[in-house]
This record gives structure tokens, sequence and C-alpha cells, in this order.
């Protein structure tokens, strides 16, 4: 009790001197009260940031192994815009973002958008198709225009199928990068979208970019 009674004479007394001098003190108290806001600010933005990472890669990883799990069978028997959504899986799996299928009539050959690390635009067209069947060299002709048009740093076709001689040509020829069905399997195995730019010489990028990469999203 006699701490108590102490304690309190002693808050009291500080208060009636806050009371006395406050024409003085006041920037004071104000700057304290200022410096405790923006403290407790950035604590919160502090654990919610981290809060979102931890969600983020937790959701990565998730989703990294239900797309590993997935055999070429299984992605054969997806309707097309089951498997345009799986490579949108994918190209997030990899570390891309702004990932948007945007697949319609009209849509210049383009079915799913990305954003490199480097805020660079990467555009995709996929194409389910039976094993046996061959893209033609027409084909990579209009993701070559559709490039162009949206003006994309990176273009991948992706396939379940296979390319003709002339096709993979092309693609090598233009920097179009080429994902064939044994190249879709390693993909979807865990191979990155990284290592798959390598496939088509330049396809992917310069060495600098490709490093660039890695040093934002690890191997």
């Amino acid at each position: 009790m006699a701490r108590l009674r102490a304690a309190a004479s002693g808050g009291a007394l500080l208060l009636a001197l806050l009371v006395l001098n406050w024409s003085t003190l006041w920037p004071y108290a104000l700057g304290v009260l200022a410096a405790t806001a923006v403290g407790a600010t950035a604590v919160l933005l502090w654990r919610t940031d981290r809060g979102l990472r931890r969600r983020d890669r937790r959701w990565r990883a998730d989703d990294r192994i239900s797309a590993g799990r997935r055999t070429l069978p299984e992605i054969d028997a997806m309707s097309p815009d089951e498997f345009e959504e799986h490579v949108a899986r994918l190209l997030r799996r990899d570390g891309c973002t702004d990932v948007r299928r945007v697949g319609r009539s009209g849509d210049h050959g383009v079915d799913v958008t990305a954003r490199l690390p480097d805020g660079r635009l990467l555009i995709t067209q996929c194409k389910r198709y039976a094993p046996s069947r061959r893209i033609a060299e027409r084909d990579m002709r209009d993701l070559l225009g559709a490039k162009t048009h949206t003006c994309a740093a990176v273009a991948v076709f992706v396939t379940t199928a296979d390319f003709s001689g002339p096709s993979l040509t092309y693609a090598k020829q233009n920097g179009l990068i080429a994902v064939h069905r044994d190249y879709l399997g390693t993909w979807n195995n865990g191979a990155t979208l990284e290592a798959l730019g390598r496939v088509n010489g330049a396809g992917q990028g310069d060495r600098r970019h490709r490093l660039r990469w890695k040093h934002t999203y690890g191997p």
C-alpha cells in the first residue's frame, strides 16, 4: 500500500508539473507521441510484410508440390482452359509476377502474360494438342507477331505436342522459347523457367538478365 501511495503521489506530482509547464513542454510531448506513432506504424508494417512473405512462400511451395504431382497424361486430359491455368501456375511457381490468363478471341495469340523479375513483359501461347501433332512454322510466326504487337521481351510457346523442324529453326533464329512435350514434362517436374530459357539460345534474355533472375528468386 505504501508503494502504491508513493507511486500515486509521484504520478500526481508529474502531472501537476506537466500542466504548470505545458506551454514549454508541449512541443516535446507532441514529439514523443509522434515518434511513438511512427515506431508503432513501422513495426506494424514490418509484421504485415513478414506475414505476407511467409504466406507467399507457403503458397508457392504448396503450388510447386501440387503442380509436380500432375503427370503428362493428366495434363493431356485437361481442357484448353485448364492447360492455360496450369501454365500460369508454373509461371507463378518460378517467380513471375502479375500472371494473367488472357486467352480469348482477338488476343493476338497470347494466352498468358506475366512479368519477369526485372519487370519485363513475358507472353505465352499454350496449345494442348495430341502428342503426335506438330506445331508448324506459321504458329511460331504468329507468336513472333504477338511479341512485336505487345512489345514483350520474352515469348514462350508451350505445347503438349512437338514442333516441326522448321518451326524450331524459326524459334531459334528469332529468340522464341519453344517448350515441347519433353520440356513441358521437365518443367512440370521442377525445372525452372530460367533453365528452360537456355534451350533456344538467347530466348530468355542475356546472361545479365539470368543472373538477375537467380539473384531475385534463387536457383
